[in-house]
């Protein structure tokens, strides 16, 4: 009988075939599981595929879920993908490799002295509200240049750009901009695409992919 691709090889494998239309390189995407509400049933079968980096929306959630799965696997790579809190940045700081939802200058504020306290630097997306919409997150395009400046100057370091398109519109103008504004500020990161839209966010320079139900199915 021939072998089933699971869940995983089938994302990979769209990943790598819209890296070689783009002429660009699979290893330059990195894949973000994304586990928000999945247990440990769900997400030992990526972690037993070898599959190692992951996102999770809450700080509370990913403190409760990932301590004993990184006893027994080594090598996770946790990125925070949800709103941040101020008061959580400590926590966040802890746990996290990396950030996609730096979006205000309160958190310019509290994310250096959460690197102090944690005695490590984590670097983070400043996630952009690309379609203006009143019920996102995200900076708004006019004030990005100045966080961008902020964030520098607090010595954060920055991976890039992030974004969450209007849903129901063509994604690919909303991936485009993010790009160009990212080339503007200096930044090389694109966190764009989700299950539905990766493969056009890949087509257009994503760095970072954050998919949940294509790996998982949907959440209860």
């Amino acid at each position: 009988m021939e072998k089933t691709e699971t869940p995983l090889e089938m994302v990979r494998a769209n990943i790598a075939k819209q890296c070689r239309i783009a002429r660009r390189e699979p290893d330059d995407v990195t894949l973000i599981a994304v586990s928000k509400k999945h247990g440990e049933e769900t997400i030992v079968p990526l972690l037993d595929e070898g599959h190692r980096v992951f996102g999770e929306n809450r700080v509370q959630e990913a403190q409760d879920k990932w301590p004993p799965l990184r006893e027994r696997y080594e090598g996770i790579e946790l990125h925070l993908v949800g709103q941040l809190q101020s008061n959580k940045a400590e926590d966040a700081a802890a746990l996290f490799d990396c950030i996609h939802s730096l979006d205000r200058m309160s958190l310019v504020k509290a994310l250096p002295k959460a690197f102090e306290k944690a005695g490590r630097k984590v670097p983070c997306f400043i996630q952009v509200n690309i379609g203006s919409e009143d019920q996102k997150g995200g900076v708004a395009i006019a004030e990005l240049a100045e966080l961008v400046a902020a964030a520098r100057e607090a010595e954060i370091p920055l991976a890039g750009l992030m974004c969450i398109p209007p849903a129901d519109i063509e994604p690919a103008p909303f991936f485009a901009l993010l790009g160009k504004l990212a080339d503007e500020n200096g930044l090389e990161g694109l966190s764009m695409g989700m299950s539905g839209d990766y493969e056009t966010a890949v087509m257009l320079g994503a760095t970072h992919v954050r998919v949940g139900t294509a790996l998982f199915g949907a959440r209860g």
